[in-house]
């Protein structure tokens, strides 16, 4: 593993080169004069980091190029400034600490980028969202020792890539990996696959047969979706686990195993305990440690990361050459939610990097159902920013609050024109009946929206009373209110006069609880 450090500030570039140099940490110093881009290329290393010139065109090229299967990238701010901080993580930054930082502080920063980078090789669980790190930060510790673990979380998660991780992690990773998926195992086999059986012991055993705890003595056995374990071998599974020996079915030797036993499941176990379905001992026995893995949703921050990666691989398993995705497309793909999670994501891109037509994969790639997200569309997500630089923003909510912002500008200007208009005939009748002149009555846009002044004698109008603090909800129903009142609860007139559809007027009666029959 090697760090490449840049000396835009010297001072801390000498000292982190000389601390990582006395913990046997490969180093590269480039300096300002030096072709930055060139001696990457040369140094292929696992962290750079970036002491100056974070802002700097080549060093956000970088920072961008290495988001496609490169480094991790740490920089040093002069200044602490959160915004900035966001925009060079959004354009390949992992982590940003601003200046002063201690050399310690700082070899701790690289050595924490080092072991996860050595953590995402054996798992290949690539991320930056916090549950992934906190996944990863699980398996370094759950690594060294013999517990049994159970690993959670929906299908195509990735637990068999974490069971796996925590066997190359561990003091038993020169010893065997055994993988069975308990659920795909009749009742009526599964005893003799866990435990073996000998010749002879039932009709079709015509050899004996090494049960999956023997082949993994001393490794580690993986057990996919162990909630589907009959209740018969939950009994017999306990006892293993309890004393550390098999029997194999028709035979009477007990054989002693050192097995880790690694546990998944893609539906909570403590639900199928509650339920009856799991027996509660066989649960505790296994939850000693447990991992959650989340699905695909929750972390879609990661999307961007895992669809670069996943075209990278298949871009050289195909031979074919891309110069990546668009920003439209990973905005489709950032929408989506991914029922089968990770699994379903890889499938999707290698079938986009075989038939894309083009050397950039673009929002026509992608399917339909995907693309339009179904059932399944979510709150866009901000991956324009993460390609293009482009503005943080919630896509359609944003545009869903600007819209009725602007509609509201829209609706309150309008009303503000009508009650200038009604102000000024009201002035101009009310002159002319204080003059004295003949008037036969008021004018219609002061008996449709309220003038306030009415002939003596005269029925009164509908009026619209408007104070401050009220809402628009509250506006826009005292409107349609004076507009049956003026046509005496003639709902066709009452639209036309608002200028709205029938359909519409119905629904805006329903929501504000309008009795039918109201101004008939």
């Amino acid at each position: 593993m090697s760090v490449l450090i840049t000396l835009a500030d010297v001072e801390p570039a000498v000292r982190l080169n000389a601390l990582l140099e006395a913990d046997d940490v490969k180093t590269w110093l480039v300096s300002p004069l030096d072709d930055l881009p060139s001696e990457v290329r040369k140094a292929r290393p696992e962290v750079i980091v970036f002491t100056g010139s974070l802002l700097d065109p080549q060093t956000l090229a970088i920072a961008r190029e290495q988001m496609w299967g490169g480094a991790a990238v740490l920089g040093l701010a002069d200044i602490g400034d959160p915004q900035l901080d966001q925009k060079l993580k959004t354009v390949g930054f992992a982590d940003v600490l601003t200046k002063p930082v201690t050399p310690e502080a700082l070899r701790q920063s690289v050595e924490e980028l080092l072991e996860r980078a050595r953590i995402t090789r054996e798992t290949g669980l690539w991320g930056e969202s916090d549950a992934v790190r906190q996944v990863l930060e699980a398996i370094r510790q759950m690594a060294p020792v013999s517990s049994t673990v159970l690993i959670e979380g929906e299908s195509g998660t990735g637990k068999e890539l974490v069971a796996r991780a925590i066997h190359k992690m561990s003091p038993r990773r020169s010893k065997p990996f055994i993988a069975v998926n308990v659920g795909a195992l009749p009742e009526t086999l599964l005893e003799s696959e866990l435990f073996g059986h000998e010749k002879g012991s039932f009709t079709g055993a015509a050899e004996r047969r090494i049960g999956r705890f023997e082949l993994a003595d001393g490794g580690t056995l993986f057990l996919d979706e162990i909630g589907e374990v009959p209740q018969s071998v939950q009994v017999k599974l306990l006892r293993v686990l309890e004393e550390r020996e098999v029997t194999r079915v028709g035979g009477t030797q007990v054989i002693p195993v050192d097995v880790r036993v690694v546990a998944a499941t893609n539906r909570p176990l403590r639900e199928s305990v509650a339920m009856g379905g799991f027996r509660s001992d066989l649960f505790y026995r296994l939850n000693v440690l447990r991992i959650y893995l989340p699905p695909l949703r929750e972390r879609r921050e990661d999307i961007p990361l895992l669809v670069r990666r996943f075209v990278q691989e298949f871009a050289q398993q195909h031979g074919r050459e891309f110069h990546g995705i668009s920003a439209e497309a990973m905005r489709a793909l950032a929408n989506y939610a991914w029922p089968g999670n990770v699994r379903e994501l890889r499938n999707l891109i290698e079938s986009m990097v075989v038939l894309a037509t083009g050397r950039e994969i673009g929002i026509a790639d992608i399917p339909a159902a995907i693309r339009e997200g179904g059932a399944e569309r979510l709150l866009p997500v901000p991956v324009g920013a993460i390609l293009r630089e482009e503005s943080r923003a919630e896509g359609r909510e944003l545009e869903f609050i600007v819209r009725s912002l602007v509609e509201v500008k829209l609706q309150l200007e309008e009303l503000r024109r009508r009650v200038d208009e009604v102000r000024a005939e009201r002035d101009a009748w009310a002159a002319q009946a204080g003059a004295g002149g003949a008037v036969a009555g008021p004018p219609t846009a002061v008996g449709a929206l309220g003038a306030g002044i009415e002939p003596p004698g005269a029925m009164p109008t509908a009026t619209v009373t408007i104070t401050p603090g009220m809402t628009m909800a509250e506006i826009e129903k005292a409107a349609i209110l004076a507009a049956l009142r003026e046509t005496k609860g003639n709902r066709r007139k009452a639209a036309e006069i608002l200028e709205i559809g029938e359909r519409t007027l119905y629904r805006k009666l329903k929501e504000y609880q309008v009795p039918e029959q109201f101004g008939e």
